[in-house]
């Protein structure tokens, strides 16, 4: 029984293809299917029901799969303590995150650490769609806002500070709400990748949930701070992405004695799976990057 057989049947049975098997593991379709093939001679059985349409694990595939992964964990991170020991980082990574942060942020403070862990091989997916870290075959992801996977490990990486804020033209237009109730008759700018679209503040009377008419409701943060710029209406941006509009005086924050809920930027890896000492130093490395509190909020 071959590693190398091991591996192409657990990438099947998470990517749900051999073609996307094959992509992720950067090896032709023949050579994935011949892995596959010699692993099931060896074990006598048939792991994978195939037909036209898809692929789905049999029986003894779904007995196998478990521990066959954790095997390739085992020896992922075996390997990754070798290096570690000699102070070097080793092997693929593969991470998500959302393009607005990724573009902006985390690229900056990944290129560095990439440069000074040359064997490291980081696969990076910029999407602003929530993943499934342990389906789609990631080791970690990076989020911005609440993690309602419960099936997720999570670590924080950094603070996040959201604002309300508008355009000066937009503000001259419409005027500035002079209350959290006035915001109900403003247009919003949402953001659609999220459980709900509603503006969230905590004051001294509690947590208040603002309902205001949507002028454009998109899943990228670049545009809804774009669209604040042109004066659409207000959005509620992270100081990640709203920052450098802030200072340019492109936008400006509207103050209403009351702070969004606060919300983190976490990494989270699929629970079960031991984090990798890449991926430990990686987050060690990402945290002292951002700083505390986090640089584009000093």
């Amino acid at each position: 029984m071959r590693l190398e057989g091991i591996s192409a049947f657990v990438a099947i049975a998470e990517a749900g293809s051999i073609s996307e098997a094959a992509r992720r593991l950067r090896l032709s379709k023949s050579v994935v299917s011949e892995r596959l093939a010699e692993l099931e001679r060896s074990l006598g059985a048939p792991l994978l029901h195939r037909s036209t349409r898809k692929l789905s694990l049999t029986e003894d595939g779904a007995t196998f799969l478990d521990q066959a992964s954790r095997i390739l964990h085992d020896v992922e991170e075996a390997a990754a303590t070798i290096a570690e020991r000699r102070s070097r980082l080793q092997g693929p990574l593969r991470i998500a995150a959302p393009v607005t942060f990724g573009r902006l942020h985390l690229g900056p403070a990944l290129y560095p650490f990439l440069g000074r862990h040359p064997a490291l091989e980081l696969t990076l997916d910029l999407d602003d769609r929530r993943v499934d870290a342990a389906a789609d075959g990631y080791d970690a992801v990076v989020r911005h806002g609440p993690i309602d996977d419960t099936r997720l490990t999570v670590w924080r990486l950094a603070q996040s500070r959201r604002v309300l804020v508008a355009s000066p033209a937009y503000l001259e237009r419409e005027g500035a709400p002079p209350s959290i109730e006035a915001l109900e008759g403003h247009r919003g700018i949402f953001y659609t990748n999220r459980s709900h679209a509603d503006w969230r503040f905590v004051g001294p009377g509690g947590t208040r949930i603002v309902r205001s008419r949507p002028a454009l409701c998109v899943n990228n943060g670049d545009m809804m701070r774009d669209a604040a710029v042109a004066g659409l209406g207000i959005a509620l941006l992270p100081t990640f992405i709203a920052g450098a509009a802030l200072k340019a005086g492109a936008l400006r924050v509207i103050e209403l004695g009351a702070m969004a809920e606060a919300e983190f930027i976490y990494v989270a890896h699929p629970e079960g799976r031991r984090a990798s000492a890449k991926l430990r130093a990686l987050v060690a490395d990402l945290r002292a990057a951002f700083g505390d509190p986090p640089y584009w909020d000093r």
